[in-house]
């Protein structure tokens, strides 16, 4: 068994979300991803806040690279923010580097003094329009 200074490098976080060709452009679909594990810091006490990201996007030209994503949301570990701020700093920098037809964040964020908190955050393109529901008998 390796000691921990014979662990392997690993990437840290990071804030370059990586991009890969939509491969179904022509056709409107939806990608939905959980992130389970998502920390910030209370920017008045300090303590960490645990969250659950549920991102929902209609991808245009481009996709989000999972792995950079992950780094992506890692990196917010040390960093204060309130859950509004960083639920909207997410959503724009996500739009900006894929700029999706639509996309949706929802945080979650866990029970911190009896109360729950869930911010939701949406981007439309203006070109865009969605398609009428489907209602199946």
């Amino acid at each position: 068994m390796p000691s921990q200074d014979q662990l392997p490098e690993r990437p840290g976080p990071s804030k370059t979300l990586e991009t890969f060709e939509n491969p179904a452009p022509e056709r409107d679909y939806t990608i939905r991803i959980q992130i389970p594990e998502f920390t910030c810091l209370c920017p008045k006490t300090g303590q960490p806040d645990f969250a659950t990201i549920g991102l929902e996007y209609i991808p245009e030209a481009l996709c989000i690279e999972l792995k950079s994503l992950k780094l992506y949301m890692w990196s917010f570990r040390d960093q204060g923010a309130f859950h509004e701020a960083v639920t909207n700093q997410i959503l724009s920098d996500l739009v900006d580097s894929i700029d999706p037809r639509f996309m949706r964040i929802t945080a979650e964020f866990n029970v911190r003094g009896g109360i729950y908190t869930t911010v939701v955050a949406d981007y439309r393109a203006e070109s865009w329009q969605a398609a009428a529901p489907v209602h199946l008998p």
